[in-house]
């Protein structure tokens, strides 16, 4: 197999012994290639730009700009361009919405071993990559779109800024990181408290810790 028929992957992760072993991974298959790295999501978007890969394997988590933020930026972008979110989280808390936002596949870091490569190669040819756990999950949720909870009505942005405003950040600390202006975040924060019928910041980490969305 030549070069040019390679499947050539991006990885993006904050920590390096992670990119090490998804290279190490992928390097025992023939048709796939780590042609770039990045640690960061500006990084991303940069390689990116400079030289598009086949599919891009992201984390959440990555200072500068996160998961949350490139993946619309890509998705507008290069709307084709095959985007596999890699987390830590379980598919229950963030598989569905980073789905619904435009990712192809959403696999944990402890199942990746056995699924990263099969899901490159589905995402590469243009399908989705979705776990047995997941297909469960979407089967069950069929027709339950009058019943969503609360959170699932909140928009990608809306949802971020709850999960940050969950974990004890600061609206300024949320400012920095999503490069906006306070009063923005405010913004969120207020719509956030009226979609979900919330009163307090108070009220809405109780709700995040019941629902189990942030740990």
């Amino acid at each position: 197999m030549t070069k040019s028929d390679m499947i050539k992957v991006l990885v993006a992760d904050d920590h390096a012994v992670v990119r090490q072993g998804i290279k190490q991974i992928l390097s025992k298959t023939p048709d796939l290639s780590v042609v770039d790295e990045a640690e960061n999501g500006k990084e991303v978007l940069e390689k990116v730009k400079a030289s598009p890969p086949d599919v891009v394997v992201m984390d959440i988590e990555m200072p500068v700009k996160s998961g949350w933020e490139v993946l619309p930026q890509l998705k507008s972008l290069y709307p084709k361009l095959p985007i596999i979110i890699l987390s830590i989280h379980s598919e229950d808390m963030y598989g569905m919405r980073f789905l619904k936002a435009g990712a192809s596949a959403y696999l944990t870091k402890a199942g990746a071993p056995d699924q990263l490569v099969q899901a490159i190669r589905k995402v590469a040819s243009g399908g989705k990559f979705i776990s047995p756990e997941m297909a469960e999950r979407l089967v069950d949720e069929l027709g339950k779109d009058s019943d969503k909870s609360p959170h699932e009505t909140l928009s990608p942005r809306e949802f971020q800024v709850f999960c940050s405003i969950a974990s004890g950040k600061s609206l300024k600390d949320i400012a920095e990181e999503l490069s906006v202006g306070v009063t923005t975040v405010s913004t969120h924060r207020s719509r956030i408290l009226e979609k979900m019928n919330l009163k307090s910041n108070a009220e809405l980490i109780h709700y995040a810790l019941k629902n189990q969305l942030i740990e």
